[in-house]
Order: C-alpha cells, then structure tokens, then sequence
C-alpha cells in the first residue's frame, strides 16, 4: 500500500474508534451534527534505496463545530487529534512519526449558522 494511503487509514480509522464523526472523500450531507473531522488532502514526497522507501506526508485534517461561544471545543477536539497522530508510531509497512504540526482556528460563515473551522496539518516522516 502506498505510504500515505497507510496513514490516512491509520487515521481514519483510529480517529473512529475514538468516537469522532469522521468522513472522507467528500464533505458529509448537509444535516450531519456538529462537531465532525474531515480527513482531507494529503501529499506525499518519498525517496528509496535498493532496501526501504522513505519520506514524508502531509495530512490536513478539518474540524467544524457550529457554535462559536464553544471554541474550547473544536480546540480540545483538535488536541485529541494530534494526540493520536503523534501516538501512530507503526503501520503494516511503515515506521512514523510527526515532525511537525500547524493548526488554525477560524470563522466559515459558508453555511446559514455560523461554524468554527479548525484546520489542523500535520507533517509525519516515514520510513
């Protein structure tokens, strides 16, 4: 399997055991409760000798939540995520770990309710 395809499965389904609404591939219908993760784009850039594949990943990970007076909220549900990401340490073909991580908080007023939008990219090495 490829690297990042690993790790987005890794993620998607260590984030569900965890009890998060979590979807991929395409936004949920418009009526899903708040607060929900969605795995989003990923970028891969590797490297290989003649034994191993090495690299890096980039996964951007969203977090909506629809009311804005609890912004601890989507901040605590962010921690949470990057808790797990930091605890993936293997994968059936790859050894992981975060080198780093940026995360942002903002206002989407892209539906009729105002929501907070947290955007969380975490960069993991391989190898």
């Amino acid at each position: 399997m490829d690297p990042q395809q690993e790790l987005f499965s890794a993620l998607l389904v260590g984030l569900k055991e965890k009890g998060y609404d979590v979807y991929d591939g395409s936004l949920p219908p418009e009526y899903t409760p708040y607060p929900f993760i969605y795995l989003a784009d990923s970028e891969q850039t590797d490297n290989a000798n003649k034994c191993a594949v090495f690299g890096e990943c980039c996964q951007k990970i969203h977090i909506w939540n629809n009311n804005p007076s609890k912004r601890g909220k989507i901040s605590e549900i962010a921690l949470r995520v990057k808790e797990f990401a930091r605890s993936i340490e293997n994968t059936e073909n790859f050894k992981w770990f975060v080198s780093g991580i940026s995360q942002r908080i903002i206002t989407d007023n892209t539906t009729n309710t105002p929501l907070l939008h947290c955007i969380v990219e975490i960069n993991f090495k391989f190898s």
